[in-house]
């Protein structure tokens, strides 16, 4: 184990219809990549730049696991996990600007 922390995260459009979820060592970096349209290719194809769901693990192995398990969930647990974190599906970057 590296010992260095990481956040797994969910992006989405603008209509809430499309997820993508990813894991980073650094969120602000990561969610301002995908705001500024320099996130992966899927993000780029379905215009993926709204930040609704984050979650810290002490070890990024830990993050990498946990974001591995997410996306094999079904789209109905994966939208009652944001609701509970995000019940309005608020775009959270400004929000998380702080751990820059």
């Amino acid at each position: 184990m590296t010992g260095k922390g990481g956040y797994v995260y969910i992006v989405t459009n603008k209509y809430r219809t499309t997820l993508y979820i990813g894991v980073t060592a650094n969120l602000y970096t990561r969610a301002y990549e995908h705001k500024i349209r320099e996130g992966s290719g899927f993000t780029q194809k379905y215009q993926c730049h709204d930040l609704v769901y984050f979650e810290f693990h002490n070890h990024i192995e830990s993050a990498i696991i946990r974001e591995k398990q997410l996306k094999k969930w079904k789209r109905a647990w994966k939208d009652r996990l944001i609701i509970e974190f995000n019940p309005t599906w608020k775009d959270l970057f400004e929000s998380v600007s702080e751990l820059q």
